[in-house]
């Protein structure tokens, strides 16, 4: 009987981020830094149900994940931040007893409260496992703007549990803005090291064309340089959490609901999913019941999702238009067999981005609205009770399985 394997000091990062901030941006730019004879693991929670960052990760690449030693393992259907530890467990164990990476790499959910996971990877079983670097989080100057956004405790929660701090999609903000918002960071984290990214930067030296390729070359190369840097050093946040062991109440799941004539339920367990043994048996994959829909609410908002087969062909404009006249969406994200072939769908409010990819073995489209609750600090006392019901009330008022048939309708 062989001897267990262990792992000892692995190096590992967490890449957290509100919804929508650009984590998986900064984790391709990471990928980009690994040298050729390393092995890194990545491990994504979705908080959804249908599994798409891994595929959105993977069409990014314009290798093979395999040739270029990365692995990649999802885990969906809720938070690893708010369920039983299990899952986390169960999938970084698999991680590095299969594929031994010499670094990890884990992107927890935009949903989550990272302080969860990191009280969790605090504990006793990991401390010798795993060699808990920087913290990196994302933050956008775009959502930032917006006071939905930086007075939500969600938000600020990404700030506060941070080593290092990501501040992209700024290009828009004035100097007094950017002053006002590093004083933000500062009444959050002080200690927090600030990383401006590169494509928010330009030289407002360069003469001509040439020179500002040469300016912006260099800007780029100094982010990625301090970039991989954080790459190796020790987090403050978890130092200051080792030995914490915590316990989470269970996620309790929304039962789905069969529709005739449209969407089939889902299986109702789904902790757990590996994108690499979907593409490894197609056929399985392709006969686990589809179509099927889900929908359920988290914190202060709804998510839903609906995985097709691949033969189902979506006119492609339309779909567009349908999506982006959903009612307070903040993230919308699929693989899609369309008129104009495989998409990739990657929306956020400050974003729509679209690009062909390879066939998949089903279509996949998940959607994220939120409960707008926010009430304008104009407004009269009397008349702010009024207002928070009524924009809480239109946003429940979304018939699902209205949404469903206006999907199939798109179907050609």
């Amino acid at each position: 009987m062989k001897n267990p394997i262990i792992f000892q000091n692995i190096p590992c990062i967490l890449v957290t981020g509100f919804l929508g901030a650009g984590k998986t941006t900064v984790i391709n730019q990471l990928l980009a830094t690994k040298p050729d004879d390393e092995r890194w693991a990545l491990l994504i929670n979705e908080f959804g149900r249908i599994g798409i960052d891994g595929a959105l990760l993977a069409s990014s690449q314009d290798n093979d994940l395999e040739q270029k030693n990365i692995a990649i393992r999802e885990v969906s259907g809720g938070c690893i931040c708010c369920t039983s530890q299990l899952p986390l467990q169960i999938a970084i164990s698999r991680l590095l007893s299969e594929h031994h990476p010499q670094r990890l790499l884990i992107e927890p959910t935009g949903l989550a409260h990272p302080r969860e996971l990191i009280l969790q990877l605090s504990a006793p079983h990991w401390q010798t496992a795993l060699k808990m670097n920087a913290v990196i989080t994302v933050l956008s100057g775009e959502q930032w703007q917006q006071i939905k956004y930086r007075d939500h405790d969600g938000f600020q929660a990404h700030v506060r549990d941070s080593d290092v701090l990501i501040i992209n999609r700024y290009t828009q903000l004035n100097t007094s803005e950017k002053q006002t918002l590093l004083e933000w960071i500062t009444t959050l984290n002080s200690q927090v090291k600030i990383i401006w990214a590169a494509s928010g930067l330009t030289s407002s030296e360069a003469t001509d064309s040439s020179d500002k390729f040469v300016a912006n070359k260099l800007v780029a190369d100094a982010y990625s340089k301090m970039l991989n840097d954080q790459l190796n050093k020790p987090s403050y946040i978890i130092s200051n959490q080792r030995k914490v062991s915590i316990s989470n109440p269970q996620k309790s799941m929304i039962g789905l609901q069969s529709q005739a004539n449209s969407l089939a339920a889902a299986p109702s367990s789904s902790s757990s999913t590996d994108e690499s043994e979907a593409q490894a048996n197609p056929q399985t994959s392709a006969d686990s019941g589809l179509p099927y829909r889900y929908h359920e609410e988290q914190q202060d908002f709804q998510l839903a999702g609906w995985r097709l087969p691949a033969h189902y062909i979506l006119n492609a404009d339309d779909l567009q238009n349908w999506l982006l006249a959903l009612p307070n969406w903040q993230r919308i994200k699929g693989v899609v067999h369309t008129s104009d072939g495989w998409m990739q769908i990657n929306f956020n409010p400050g974003s729509l981005t679209t690009r062909t990819i390879d066939p998949q073995t089903d279509s996949r489209l998940e959607i994220i609205l939120q409960l707008d609750n926010t009430v304008d600090t104009n407004t009269v006392d009397t008349d702010i009770e009024e207002t928070e019901n009524d924009a809480k009330a239109s946003s429940l008022l979304i018939d699902w399985e209205e949404c469903d048939r206006e999907l199939m309708a798109l179907v050609i």
